[in-house]
């Protein structure tokens, strides 16, 4: 009579079946990458093609989405976003807030007093409906919303 593991030894190895899938490349991308401002018309045209195999991407070559637009904008001489300074000649008050321009609901706001630097930068967030005050200063924002009104519904 065998043992226990002398029976081991001569068992039959079980069969698995396995499954195998397929990934299927198309030979041209679904959308075509934007290379001018110009052609720009979805955010799939926002995707950056990538590398050439072998060799390392550039920056236009792999960004994506806000970045790749920033970056086509810097070439064609367009300043997409707003990095100007923000009007430190005078304290907003809650009757005369100093404005911002918002394409959305909100805006993140870096305040560093009046006159400008007199205290170290406070971040506020001023929304269409309440407006921010700074907490160091009391200088006041509030939004101009300047977009198409959205919904957020999902």
């Amino acid at each position: 009579m065998l043992s226990l593991r002398q029976s081991l030894r001569f068992a039959v190895p079980a069969t698995r079946a396995f499954a195998t899938s397929r990934v299927v490349l198309q030979s041209k991308p679904a959308h075509k990458t934007a290379t001018t401002l110009a052609e720009v018309d979805s955010n799939e045209s926002l995707i950056g093609p990538g590398a050439k195999e072998g060799t390392v991407p550039t920056d236009l070559e792999q960004a994506t989405g806000l970045e790749r637009l920033e970056l086509l904008g810097k070439l064609e001489g367009v300043e997409f976003f707003d990095t100007k300074p923000l009007d430190s000649s005078r304290k907003g008050t809650m009757a005369d807030p100093i404005v911002l321009d918002s394409y959305e609901d909100y805006r993140y706001v870096g305040c560093t007093g009046s006159p400008a630097d007199s205290h170290t930068i406070m971040w506020l967030k001023p929304t269409v409906k309440q407006p921010a005050r700074c907490w160091e200063c009391g200088s006041v924002y509030k939004i101009n919303p300047v977009g198409v009104p959205h919904s957020h519904d999902h």
